[in-house]
């Protein structure tokens, strides 16, 4: 069995995060989405979600794409996932590109091209000119 990891945030779920995660789907088997515990995306990412990790991980979990759903509390528990999981593929939004090669001593890594039309902060950013 093939197996797949990737991270994100996922907050407002839109149909680019329903999009990667098909994608990241074809590289193997068996799909686990790593979601940013509201703790990392504060202290780490400066970022404030709508939807709490409980929830965005209730949406992630309903995702047909999805096999398994874990915390991801650290910049730095990437490598112990990939050993703990024995994941074969790592796949992260191109955004990201380069900044995961690091990675390639413990799986193959995969940047996927971002829906271009779709964001959570183009989301963020155009209800607060509504507002």
């Amino acid at each position: 069995m093939k197996r797949i990891i990737t991270y994100g945030t996922f907050d407002l779920l839109h149909y680019g995060h329903i999009n990667l995660l098909c994608r990241a789907k074809k590289h193997g088997d068996y799909l686990i989405a790593a979601v940013s515990t509201d703790e990392f995306n504060w202290n780490s990412k400066q970022k404030k979600c709508y939807f709490d990790y409980e929830r965005r991980k209730i949406l992630l979990e309903s995702i047909r794409y999805v096999d398994l759903v874990i915390p991801e509390g650290s910049w730095e528990q990437k490598i112990e996932d990939i050993k703990k999981y024995h994941i074969d593929t790592f796949v992260i939004g191109d955004d990201w590109k380069g900044e995961f090669d690091f990675l390639k001593e413990y799986c193959e890594v995969v940047y996927l091209e971002r829906t271009p039309e779709i964001s959570t902060t183009q989301i963020k950013n155009e209800l607060n000119k509504q507002n």
